[in-house]
């Protein structure tokens, strides 16, 4: 099966790269042209350079959703510097105004309520400051009034008015977010009330027929005790059995069908939001698809617990599977305790089992040579970690 193209979905970790990167530069290159157009002297430049980096921190807090610890302090400095800018610095006051209008868009639409009200208090402020440094300007003319004014009010305005649409746009990304995760969780629960569901037709169905022997026993000590001995042997065997399964189980060497594990990984993946791809390129044979099935079952789970993985890929051979997951969020590969056991245990099949981390994909493979299925098989993998693309939803 061939996948489409990868989509990537966005999320507010890739949000706040893309801010960082691109919007905070270009934010702070234009604020050190403003202060470097203004600034009459080094008080000056020390003043609105306090300005611009109020609105540096606040944007970087907010990119990293902590906007609210430096929000008033923040605040308070834009809304210092605007009245030196006007009132002090003669010429141009760009600088002055633009720190409290980045302040000012990033902090009111984050307000829990009366957003509007506080808007408009901000944008009267700006204009009051500048009808000041109007009043106070000898021969004032249209030009001052445009730029004491109306550019710096209209600035505020219009910077708040933009933030209130894309506040809502961040906020449906985070629900979708924690969406998904809720989703893994909810995969993960439905994982272990399998394996309890698995534990009780083990056991429950053993200590019935045990308990029916126990009374059939007792009816019996005194009038046959052949049957009684062989009641009692067939329950020494029959708990003997269920203590093997129960450990093979409780260490996932449970010998699996993987068709029915194929399904359930696909069913658990998707309901954790993440695309899945299956390319199943030949049949497995052999005893070894019992421990594949048990690899895919593991890999199904790391996935789900320790990547945000958007896109997975399962890939079946004639000898051996290989998932592929992204969303692995490190460079280094990570520290599964578990991939380390079932290395052995498939080597000890005449398999081998593959792990690495390839250009921001965790790969895991297990892999047997032709003979090998022929062998016994009852030791589980947990295999591959999934491609996990961002975009194949």
């Amino acid at each position: 099966m061939e996948s489409r193209p990868d989509r990537p979905e966005p999320s507010p970790r890739q949000f706040r790269t893309i801010n960082l990167s691109m919007i905070l530069p270009l934010i702070a290159a234009v604020g050190v042209l403003l202060i470097a157009r203004q600034a009459q002297t080094w008080l000056d430049a020390a003043v609105l350079g306090l300005g611009l980096a109020a609105a540096l921190l606040a944007f970087e807090r907010w990119t990293a959703g902590e906007l609210e610890r430096v929000a008033i302090p923040c605040l308070v400095v834009a809304a210092a510097v605007w009245p030196y800018g006007a009132l002090v610095v003669d010429g141009e006051n760009q600088s002055a105004y633009y720190s409290l209008g980045i302040v000012a868009s990033l902090t009111v639409p984050q307000l829990p309520r009366r957003r509007a009200a506080v808007a408009v208090v901000v944008t009267a402020y700006v204009a009051a400051v500048g009808a000041v440094a109007l009043a106070t300007t000898p021969d004032a003319g249209t030009s001052q009034l445009i730029s004491d004014i109306i550019i710096p009010t209209g600035f505020t305005a219009v910077v708040i008015s933009l933030r209130f649409p894309n506040k809502h746009f961040y906020d449906v990304v985070e629900q979708l977010e924690e969406s998904r995760e809720r989703e893994a969780e909810l995969a993960v629960v439905r994982e272990r009330v399998r394996f309890a569901s698995d534990l009780h037709d083990i056991q429950g169905h053993t200590l019935h027929v045990v308990k029916l022997k126990i009374a059939l026993a007792q009816k019996l000590l005194r009038t046959d005790t052949d049957r009684v001995e062989q009641e009692l042997r067939e329950m020494y065997a029959l708990v003997g059995d269920t203590i093997a399964q129960t450990k093979e189980l409780a260490y996932g060497q449970r010998t699996l069908n993987l068709s029915a594990e194929l399904e359930n990984a696909r069913n658990l993946l998707e309901a954790a939001g993440i695309h899945v791809v299956v390319d199943r390129r030949d049949e497995l044979g052999g005893r070894s698809v019992g421990m594949l099935a048990q690899v895919l079952r593991e890999t199904t789970t790391n996935i789900l617990r320790h990547s945000r993985a958007t896109h997975v890929r399962i890939t079946l051979t004639g000898n051996g599977i290989t998932v592929v997951n992204d969303g692995t969020g490190r460079d280094d590969l990570p520290e599964l305790r578990g991939l380390a056991a079932l290395a052995r245990r498939v080597s000890d099949e005449g398999g081998e089992l593959t792990v690495r981390l390839e250009h921001g994909r965790f790969l895991t493979a297990a892999q047997f040579t032709p003979e090998s299925p022929d062998r016994s098989t009852t030791a589980a993998t947990p295999l591959p970690s999934a491609t996990t693309t961002e975009a194949e939803r």
